[in-house]
């Protein structure tokens, strides 16, 4: 599937429940089935800066295609970075870079997020594009 594919499935699961309480309770599960990072991955290099909890991603070139994983120490945000990879995880580096977020606006996740968990998310999708960035860079 095209990210735009996957993003367009992500909006259309959020658009299933009638309020808040229930996204949250279901990026809650999404964050339980996130493809977890390993312990060894879990360093000071590879935690996203700028959230309010720690959050690791990991990405790694798999048959030309960014493999993520990632994990964090607090349940929304978990179930955040766990929308981001299944967005972008699998797809070409070029692909990742040309990927407009407009499917979390549609969402409406930043408007409900506490000003801090919103910049959290900015800058999971930053360090994301630029992982994609790094290994593009290799691939040329």
């Amino acid at each position: 599937m095209t990210i735009q594919e996957i993003q367009n499935e992500i909006v259309d699961e959020f658009s299933m429940f009638d309020d808040w309480m229930q996204r949250y309770e279901y990026m809650i599960e999404l964050g339980k089935s996130l493809p977890l990072i390993e312990d060894r991955y879990k360093t000071q290099a590879n935690i996203i800066k700028g959230c309010q909890s720690k959050v690791w991603v990991h990405a790694e070139l798999q048959d030309d295609k960014l493999v993520f994983t990632a994990d964090s120490d607090a349940i929304i945000t978990k179930g955040i970075i766990a929308i981001l990879v299944r967005a972008f995880s699998n797809q070409s580096p070029q692909a990742i870079i040309d990927a407009d977020t407009k499917f979390i606006d549609e969402i409406g996740l930043k408007e409900h997020l506490s000003p801090t968990r919103a910049n959290g998310l900015v800058s999971m999708i930053k360090q994301l594009k630029l992982y994609a960035v790094a290994y593009q860079t290799q691939l040329n």
